[in-house]
């Protein structure tokens, strides 16, 4: 028997959330800037999947660091 391993709960990957549409025009907004300038994600990467991300979509990454606490990154998914 195979026994499924949820990568969202080890302790090494950070909080992802997928945004909808209005959030992801604010973030653009905010930063002033375009999909194509967004660190690059692939449709295939094991979190991606698992949210049921597709290409154009953004995740907020909340990641953990020692000076600030937590910080928020972002990624836009691509085609693989």
């Amino acid at each position: 028997m195979t026994k499924e391993f949820d990568i969202t709960k080890h302790s090494l990957v950070p909080k992802h959330e997928l945004l909808d549409a209005k959030q992801k025009e604010e973030i653009l907004k905010k930063y002033g800037i375009t999909l194509r300038q967004f660190p690059r994600m692939l449709e295939t990467d094991p979190m991606a999947v698992m949210m049921g991300a597709k290409p154009g979509d953004v995740l907020r990454i909340a990641r953990k660091s020692e000076t600030a606490g937590e910080t928020t990154y972002y990624r836009v998914v691509i085609k693989a």
